[in-house]
């Protein structure tokens, strides 16, 4: 004869071992991996929230590193800008000594033709990654120079690239197609610095680049036949380009300082959201801990809940026997 007793505490107490079973094996699993929320079954919202947060994240790293490479295309820019503002000061000092009496201006020319070759050579050699900001060989001209600093989300989320620029026409030394769009290459009218009351131009260059449209006008080079009137004239000339010079190096440096502020943010921000990550799907490993521990002891009682009930159940077994 067969006897089944169906025991309501028993029913009861296999039920709530089975949730706290339940409870003990998510704890583990979030001690385990870290994760208060690993996946979008976990909760729907903090795991939205915290892909888009980790996306952000990645861009600003990314960002980051490309904020590197574009400071030190600046850098070097401006450090070239620098040797060429110091090369064209000693070219003007050759032709303010070419002004004095009874200088041999041959023997000048001779210093102020390595000048200028040594200004050829400062923007020629500026390349960094590929990019060569003071020379153009391109037959149109880039219209700005551009570094990545930083993104925005669109209306819909979408990802928008933002720019630090700087016009590309002031970076331009030297042009090989056209001479006049490059600062050293191009004509300048002495007449317009230096006013004759006359409208004729007195065009002046001071760089011969074999560009395939050169300036006109004549090269800021010294002979003897070279005259104060067109000395003055040089002067003026190279003092405009010297001018001009300095603004842009001047120009790239705000530039440069604009970059390592982005660098700065780039970097506070990305330790904010993964911070803000870590608080919408990150463990609490004390809270964790101590829950693990009080869900144990539970798991515990619950199995000695269960054999305490199976051994009574057992007695009443005997005496139907």
């Amino acid at each position: 004869m067969t006897y089944k007793i169906t025991s309501s505490a028993q029913v009861n107490a296999l039920a709530a071992l089975r949730i706290i079973n339940k409870d003990v094996a998510t704890v583990q699993q979030q001690v385990s991996s870290g994760y208060r929320v690993e996946t979008a079954a976990d909760d729907a919202t903090y795991w939205s929230y915290a892909s888009v947060m980790r996306s952000d994240s990645s861009s600003l790293q990314n960002i980051h590193d490309a904020l590197g490479v574009g400071a030190s295309k600046v850098d070097t820019a401006y450090t070239s800008m620098e040797s060429l503002i110091d090369q064209l000061g000693e070219i003007r000092k050759t032709l303010v000594t070419a002004q004095e009496a009874g200088v041999d201006k041959t023997k000048l020319n001779t210093t102020l033709t390595e000048l200028k070759g040594q200004l050829q050579t400062t923007v020629q050699s500026t390349n960094f990654a590929g990019e060569n900001w003071l020379l153009n060989r391109d037959t149109t001209l880039p219209i700005s120079r551009s570094v990545i600093g930083g993104f925005a989300r669109g209306t819909n989320g979408e990802y928008q690239e933002q720019t630090i620029d700087f016009p590309a026409d002031q970076t331009v030394m030297i042009d090989t197609t056209d001479a006049n769009r490059g600062l050293l290459t191009k004509t300048v009218d002495a007449n317009v610095l230096n006013a004759d009351g006359t409208s004729t131009a007195r065009n002046y260059y001071l760089l011969n680049a074999g560009s395939t449209s050169p300036a006109s006008g004549t090269e800021i080079k010294l002979d003897s036949n070279t005259t104060s009137a067109q000395l003055k004239d040089m002067l003026a000339v190279v003092d405009s380009v010297l001018s001009q010079l300095t603004t842009t190096a001047a120009g790239l440096g705000t530039m440069s300082a604009r970059i390592s502020d982005r660098v700065a943010y780039t970097a506070d921000m990305s330790d904010l959201i993964d911070k803000g990550v870590g608080a919408l799907v990150d463990t609490d490993m004390d809270e964790a801990s101590t829950l693990q521990k009080a869900l144990q002891t539970q798991q515990q009682m619950g199995v000695q809940a269960i054999s305490i009930l199976n051994t009574a159940a057992s007695k009443v077994l005997i005496l139907l026997q």
